[in-house]
């Protein structure tokens, strides 16, 4: 898990530096399916089973969703300092568990409440300065809502993947990501592609790169270990961007964000540990 927290922020790092290249955000999207395409097929393929999966209409709808999600989440890190950027993706268990309970009628458990209480009131502090507390110390509104959407994106994504985990191989649904992603970004990014530069392409394949890492070390974390433990280690990955950020980018968390930071942690690590 801490190799997959690694893997996770460089990639979200490779995405902020490559943006510094002017390539638009939906580039760099078809550039991590392309990568992800190809190793995902050659997963299924090695598996011996059918790419197409039997739920087209749920696989496809995650897919749509899953890139959708995507571009939002790119969107954000290159607009919004790395730390900032990873702990908004962190709200994305609010959301799941109302998505849940809605869909999959899966009632939401002690745990969770105090976990959604805890993140709004870390949302609350780190968007404080924007209200007028400290002006100075602000992120951009757009930026937020935008990262926001990836966040609720991403619980679509996940209640549609828990529905399929039923049904579907898991390879089969991996495919299908990048499988949809490619051809949508493609298409939005219409006549705004831009020719990288060498410096650039290189940071493209390494975002490939290090999201392969990060769903590796996912997958055998999972496999080695409980779900609860191995996840509360995922959380390393804001300290990661953290200092990513602070040593490429010279991004240094406010204040704001370094309390509304740890009440979001707070209530993610309660909603994982918690003991019946």
């Amino acid at each position: 898990m801490l190799l997959s927290a690694l893997g996770f922020s460089l990639m979200s790092a490779c995405v902020k530096l490559v943006s510094q290249y002017h390539i638009p955000v939906l580039e760099i999207v078809a550039a991590r399916a392309l990568v992800s395409v190809a190793l995902s097929y050659g997963d299924v393929r090695r598996k011996k089973i059918s790419i197409w999966g039997n739920n087209k209409g749920w696989l496809f709808a995650r897919g749509g969703v899953g890139a959708l999600a995507l571009i939002c989440v790119y969107y954000s890190i290159t607009t919004l300092p790395l730390a900032e950027a990873t702990l908004l993706q962190y709200l994305h268990p609010v959301f799941t568990a109302v998505l849940a309970l809605i869909f999959l009628k899966e009632p939401i458990l002690h745990s969770t409440k105090l976990c959604i209480l805890f993140s709004l009131l870390g949302l609350g502090i780190i968007i404080s300065p924007g209200l007028g507390l400290d002006p100075a110390a602000g992120l951009p509104w757009f930026s937020i809502g935008v990262a926001l959407l990836g966040a609720f994106g991403s619980a679509i994504a996940y209640v549609i993947v828990r529905k399929l985990s039923r049904l579907e191989d898991s390879s089969v649904i991996i495919f299908y990501f990048p499988l949809i992603a490619l051809p949508l970004s493609l298409v939005l990014l219409g006549d705004d592609f831009v020719i990288p530069p060498p410096e650039a392409l290189v940071l493209l394949l390494f975002v490939g790169i290090f999201t392969q890492v990060g769903q590796i070390g996912l997958t055998k974390a999972m496999q080695s270990e409980s779900a609860s433990k191995a996840t509360a280690y995922s959380y390393i990955q804001v300290l990661f961007s953290m200092l990513l950020g602070w040593f490429l980018f010279s991004e240094l968390p406010s204040i704001w964000s370094w309390i509304g930071g740890g009440f979001i942690m707070l209530g993610a690590l309660i909603n994982v540990w918690w003991k019946k």
